[in-house]
């Protein structure tokens, strides 16, 4: 029998909190899910009815909001403040607020910061993880560590760990694995398939569509002056794959079932990501200033290889997985 504790995404909620004298809140959390109602297909999934009526509670709820309508309180126009470049949402990359399997789930954020990142080639904060996204996917610019929509963020954060183990490992904590062709992902095949697939909703030019008050995107833009920048993740080729193969096209996949094959995942992730056809904010940023840390996808030179631009950007991969395996050393993608 299906069973699910999932009472509305969109909703106000608290949480009851359980008592153990040999598991971590979170672990007793999760725990418990699983006991009233995960999902038989293993997932663990939220109450959102249950904030607590505190200060906590309250912010909990705000850093939700923000998710789920980043650009309407923080963007260009935003009524809290103008931080972002774009009116893109959090929520257009982390589903459902960043509890949505398999779609940059961040269950497990709080508990996982601080971070090295190999972008930056330092250990980060969780706050400055926000901020790096407010930058470079939105184009923006930072929020103060201080400030009440840090603190919002950070409490939701907090908020949704204590569903989840301590350890991370949950089902869906990751979006789905691809399996490499033996061929280089190709711009030629995605943008067949993304006129197939995509166009429907993100338009024949990637420019998106607007939500009617026109303060966000129901479908967000892919490329142009408003899309995501060359160094956000969703400009990686595989990185991208990942998450379409996990959620797209959205009235076709279903919860950990695809409906795009990984090599079509690839194509169109190589389709629009291919900045010879498609205009970018800031394309000239750069990152990974270690090249141990630079992920075999990210398509800017110097490398710890041989292997040209072109190919790190759109394979074949598994060469230069094996390469990387030969010496010893832990491709990262």
């Amino acid at each position: 029998m299906k069973k699910t504790i999932l009472i509305g995404l969109f909703s106000a909620f608290s949480i009851a909190v359980f008592n153990s004298c040999t598991k971590t809140n979170s672990q007793t959390l999760a725990s418990k899910a699983i006991e009233e109602g995960e999902e038989d297909e293993g997932y663990i999934t939220i109450d959102t009815s249950q904030i607590p009526d505190d200060q906590f509670g309250e912010s909990v709820r705000y850093g939700r909001e923000l998710m789920m309508k980043t650009a309407y309180y923080i963007g260009p126009n935003g009524k809290n403040g103008q931080y972002l470049g774009n009116k893109m949402n959090c929520t257009n990359c982390h589903q459902d607020a960043g509890t949505k399997p398999h779609a940059f789930n961040l269950m497990s954020s709080h508990d996982n910061y601080p971070q090295y990142r190999g972008r930056e080639n330092k250990v980060l904060t969780l706050a400055e993880r926000v901020n790096n996204c407010i930058m470079r996917p939105h184009s923006g610019k930072p929020l103060p560590l201080d400030s009440k929509e840090m603190v919002a963020f950070l409490s939701y954060f907090k908020w949704i760990s204590k569903f989840v183990p301590k350890d991370g490992n949950f089902k869906g904590a990751k979006n789905l694995e691809i399996e490499f062709p033996d061929v280089a992902a190709s711009p030629e095949r995605g943008k067949v398939l993304f006129a197939e697939n995509c166009a429907r909703c993100h338009g024949n030019n990637g420019e998106g569509v607007y939500n009617a008050d026109k303060s966000g995107y129901t479908y967000p833009p892919l490329w142009g002056q408003y899309g995501y920048q060359p160094g956000s993740s969703m400009h990686r080729v595989i990185k991208q794959a990942q998450w379409l193969k996990s959620n797209m096209p959205y009235d076709k996949v279903q919860l950990g079932k695809p409906y795009l094959t990984d090599k079509q995942a690839l194509d169109i992730a190589a389709y629009v990501n291919d900045d010879s056809q498609h205009t970018r904010p800031n394309p000239k940023t750069l990152d990974y200033p270690n090249k141990m840390g630079k992920p075999i996808d990210y398509a800017h030179s110097p490398f710890n290889d041989n292997f040209s631009e072109e190919q790190h950007k759109y394979g074949p991969y598994k060469p230069i997985i094996a390469y990387w395996k030969k010496q010893g050393w832990k491709a990262v993608y």
